[in-house]
């Protein structure tokens, strides 16, 4: 199985997700760290990811090839983290076949009605059972 773990800004959503995995699935995992930027890359290196790489046609690429696509709710909201996320990454993400599981936080002027607000390790304990839940992605 492969993991595309994408963020942007700082890396610090993305690293949290992929210390999560390390932590509950780490047995035959491919984490790939695809970060808007190298600070977002880097940080997400350092959390564990096996591979990473940063950019627009690299997210475009890899987003294709991938099982599993993880990170914020604003990877798949064109313009997001203060322009990182170009529309044609959004796109690329949307359109993939790979199953996408988000943590619904964002920094952009978007609100999702019935989530509730939790704390960040809260939200990525989630996402993992869910990941973990699913036979057919474990």
């Amino acid at each position: 199985m492969i993991i595309m773990v994408m963020d942007g800004q700082g890396g610090g959503i993305g690293a949290e997700i992929i210390k999560g995995l390390r932590n509950e699935l780490d047995i035959g995992l491919e984490i790939l760290a695809l970060g808007t930027n190298s600070s977002a890359t880097s940080r997400m290196m350092k959390a564990g990811a096996n591979k990473g790489a940063t950019g627009e046609n690299a997210i475009v690429i890899t987003s294709q090839r991938v099982d599993i696509i993880m990170g914020p709710l604003s990877i798949i909201i064109s313009n997001s983290m203060m322009g990182e996320v170009t529309p044609r990454m959004t796109e690329s993400i949307c359109s993939s076949n790979a199953r996408k599981i988000l943590i619904p936080l964002t920094q952009e002027n978007v609100r999702i009605i019935g989530i509730s607000r939790e704390p960040l390790p809260h939200l990525v304990g989630q996402a993992i059972k869910i990941l973990k839940g699913d036979a057919s992605y474990v």
